[in-house]
């Protein structure tokens, strides 16, 4: 016996089992679609219109009919039946018992298939445009932030090994530089994201006279899709935008990596807001990073579901199959965890102390005298008087050496120790074993040179 409520049920000589049904439907999650749905169909419907498809009657109810389910959405009065498995028909339905038989008429010309694609490229084209939107944020916050200390000495490292002085403004702008690649790769995806697969019908697009360069126009996308298989069965878009959020948030993780080891005491170089930190249950003197710890861990959710979606798509034959309805959680998950941290890393860096009574600077200082990090400035010092490089190295390593071994810096070491390293050491040596020396001497596009680091954040500035 047929179910008068599905749409398919003619075929059928036996309802779908309530098991099935649960396990199919996708209305608990893809109704975060709807007024994209409504948007797509609208015009969908004036494109029908236009072209002597269905009557000026037909959608002027069309019209009516889907601006009472948008304020029904909107107050949160809609409601959802998991009968009719999917957004886009618990939309119709409801369109249909508002208006009648102008409502069947609406899906004339499309199939689901171009349907949630169209819906799906609308949806994540908004997002996009937020996320780029949050990523400015987070560099006003990390440019504010380097610009408070452009020229505040901290240790470079390497190997996690005192390595070179830089600024904390110059370590903080590497984070802008890799954010500022963040959006343009999803700029470039956005491109690919913005085509329009409505009027591919299932699979083989429609014998009905459609127009689908107007309904384009109309959803702001810049072209159609060309291939009425490829239209509706690829998500090759979702997948790049989610390889470019796994990306963002791959640069997230290794700030929140730098974060955790700077609060922590034995660095000692930062503070992070108490709103943004937790404490324990059983010490009460820990103050603990759980915002960029959990940073850390979302990215693993995020890269997670770039692997679930190419698994996904990786055998399917064209053109659409049901696994395709497994697209969206992943996908809005992503960009649920890619918005969110966005929006508490802004806040964070915001409230980021630095100059607590002079400490955490003096922590910053101080761990430059841990590392011999003025050990290059040396040799490069002796390559400018005339010695090989090679030979250059080998002397300061020496003078390295003998400092560790009496527990000193190199600028404690006295004018003499130092000419038993090079007969070509002089006086001067020591303009260039500070770390004022240092930083001043890497005066070029991308150093770390005070005046440098500020004309890199004026450059940023003027791109954002």
């Amino acid at each position: 016996m047929s179910s008068p409520d599905k749409t398919w049920s003619e075929r059928f000589s036996e309802p779908v089992s309530e098991l099935v049904k649960r396990y199919t439907a996708s209305v608990f999650f893809d109704q975060r679609l709807a007024r994209h749905d409504i948007k797509g169909s609208l015009a969908h419907a004036r494109m029908l219109a236009r072209q002597g498809i269905i009557p000026a009657a037909d959608l002027a109810a069309i019209e009516d009919g889907m601006a009472t389910i948008l304020a029904e959405i909107e107050r949160a009065e809609f409601v959802w039946n998991l009968d009719d498995e999917d957004v886009h028909l618990n939309i119709e339905k409801r369109l249909t018992a508002l208006i009648g038989d102008a409502g069947k008429r609406l899906h004339t010309g499309r199939s689901r298939n171009d349907q949630v694609a169209t819906d799906i490229r609308l949806w994540l084209r908004d997002e996009i445009d937020n996320v780029i939107g949050l990523i400015g944020d987070f560099q006003q916050s990390l440019l504010d932030l380097a610009e408070r200390h452009a020229d505040t000495p901290m240790p470079g490292f390497t190997h996690l090994q005192v390595a070179q002085p830089v600024t904390f403004g110059h370590h903080l702008m590497a984070y802008v530089e890799m954010s500022r690649r963040d959006k343009e790769r999803l700029l470039d995806a956005r491109k690919r994201v913005n085509r329009l697969p409505l009027g591919a019908a299932a699979l083989a697009g429609t014998s009905y006279p459609i127009d689908r360069e107007s309904v384009a126009r109309e959803l702001g996308f810049d072209e159609v899709c060309e291939n009425s298989l490829d239209a509706v069965s690829d998500r090759d878009f979702a997948i790049e935008f989610t390889a470019a959020c796994a990306l963002l948030m791959t640069h997230l993780s290794r700030l929140s990596e730098e974060l955790i080891l700077w609060m922590s005491p034995r660095f000692g170089f930062i503070d992070l807001p108490d709103r943004y930190c937790t404490g324990s249950s059983i010490m009460p003197q820990k103050k603990n990073p759980d915002v960029p710890e959990l940073v850390r861990g979302k990215t693993g959710r995020v890269n997670g579901h770039l692997v679930g979606l190419l698994t996904l798509m990786k055998s399917q034959p064209l053109a659409y199959n049901k696994d395709n309805q497994e697209d969206k959680e992943p996908l809005f998950d992503t960009v649920d965890t890619v918005v969110d941290t966005l929006r508490i890393y802004a806040d964070m860096l915001a409230g980021l102390s630095v100059k607590e009574h002079g400490v955490r600077t003096a922590n910053m200082r101080a761990a430059l005298t841990q590392g011999y990090a003025t050990a290059t400035d040396l040799a490069d010092y002796l390559v400018k008087k005339g010695l090989p490089f090679r030979d250059a190295h080998g002397a300061v390593a020496k003078a390295v050496r003998i400092a560790e071994t009496s527990g000193r810096d190199l600028p404690q070491l006295s004018l003499e120790e130092l000419r038993e390293f090079s007969p070509l050491i002089e006086a001067d040596v020591f303009e260039v074993l500070t770390v004022e020396g240092s930083l001043a001497s890497r005066d070029h596009v991308g150093g770390t040179a005070p005046a440098q680091v500020r004309a890199a954040i004026r450059r940023a500035r003027e791109r954002r």
